[in-house]
């Protein structure tokens, strides 16, 4: 066979490689979407948490107000739940932050782990490749000594050849 840039490589084993590869990626990024999703879903929460506690704020500062006529306490009072809210928001954002960053590191984690499946996978097909090339070389060799018949007086580079050096 001709050195060539073409290379024969085990079939299986490289559909069995592929297969593990469309197993494994999409997987990976349905688990980030799954993440993505839940990092949204707490966000939303702690809107309407946030939206929510100020509306009872503004409703109770309505209600004293209206009861007992204390403009500035229904305010203060008013400004301090909605600190609150604001600080519960604030609160439940950063847990939601946190939580996606740890799956995220896990995310990139399994990543690289899979890209260091097929980084080897592309040494073995690439180890294969030089030692059928290296085969290959070594059969043209043989062949090339074969054709030299030993009984049949040798002229001077045929002498070369055969020495030990030259080989």
């Amino acid at each position: 066979m001709p050195l060539t840039r073409n290379v024969v490589v085990d079939r299986d084993a490289v559909l069995d490689l592929v297969d593990q590869l469309r197993v494994a990626i999409p997987e990976e990024v349905r688990a980030a979407k799954r993440i993505n999703s839940e990092g949204e879903r707490i966000i939303e929460k702690a809107d309407e948490e946030a939206t929510r506690i100020i509306s009872r704020a503004q409703e109770q500062a309505a209600f004293l107000i209206g009861e007992r006529g204390l403009l500035e306490l229904a305010e203060e009072e008013g400004r301090r739940i909605i600190g609150e809210a604001q600080e519960a928001g604030d609160e439940v954002r950063a847990g939601a932050d946190e939580y996606a960053l740890q799956i995220l590191g896990t995310l990139e984690s399994e990543v690289a782990r899979a890209l260091a499946g097929i980084q080897k996978g592309m040494t073995v097909l690439d180890d294969r490749r030089a030692e059928l090339a290296e085969g290959e070389a070594a059969a043209t060799d043989d062949e090339a000594y074969e054709d030299d018949d030993p009984g049949e007086p040798l002229d001077e580079e045929d002498e070369d050849a055969r020495h030990p050096a030259y080989r």
